[in-house]
C-alpha cells in the first residue's frame, strides 16, 4: 500500500495525521469533491521542471499554477510542465499521479504557493487515489521545509 512510507515518516517524526478513505478520483477537484474537503483545502502537487531538474509545485486544488510568476519568484530560465513519463518512475511507491507533496522523501524541492499557508490544516493525496491524508500546515512545513512562493490563482 502506498501510502505506508509516508506514514511511517509522518509517525517517525511523531506527527498526528488523519488518513481520509474516498472514492477512485483522479483530479484533484473530484478528490476534493469524493472527500468532501473544500477545493481551496486540499492540496495538490504539479510536477515541474526547473532548468531541467524535476521538482515538485504545491498548491490548492482550486488554483492553477501560474507559470510566469513561478519562473519569476524563481529566477528559473526554464520551466515547464513535467510529461507524466517524466516522473513516474521516481514514485516507485506511489500511484502515477497521486504522489504526496513530500519532496524531500525523493529528493527534490518543494514550492508551496503562498495561500496554502494560510490554513491551519492541509489535506493532499497519500500515494494512492484512493486516500487522503490531512495534518497541521505547521507539522508539514517543518517536515518539508518547502520553499514559499506566490505562483497560482483560482481557476477563471
Amino acid at each position: 500500500m502506498p501510502v505506508q512510507k509516508l506514514k511511517a515518516f509522518l509517525d517517525e517524526h511523531g506527527v498526528k495525521y488523519v488518513t481520509i478513505k474516498h472514492s477512485r478520483a483522479y483530479t484533484a477537484q473530484e478528490v476534493a469533491a469524493s472527500a468532501h474537503i473544500p477545493g481551496q483545502e486540499l492540496a495538490k502537487t504539479v510536477m515541474i521542471t526547473l532548468n531541467g531538474t524535476m521538482a515538485m509545485a504545491v498548491l490548492p486544488a482550486s488554483y492553477q499554477v501560474d507559470f510566469d510568476l513561478l519562473q519569476e519568484a524563481t529566477g528559473a530560465k526554464e520551466i515547464e510542465l513535467a510529461p507524466e513519463e517524466a516522473f513516474k518512475d521516481l514514485f516507485p511507491d506511489c500511484e502515477a499521479g497521486a504522489m504526496p507533496p513530500f519532496g524531500n522523501l525523493y529528493d527534490m524541492d518543494v514550492f508551496v504557493a503562498a495561500r496554502l499557508t494560510e490554513d491551519e490544516q492541509i489535506a493532499f493525496n497519500a500515494g494512492s487515489h484512493t486516500e487522503l491524508i490531512k495534518m497541521s500546515y505547521p507539522d508539514f512545513a517543518r517536515l518539508v521545509d518547502p520553499v514559499i512562493l506566490e505562483f497560482s490563482g483560482a481557476y477563471a
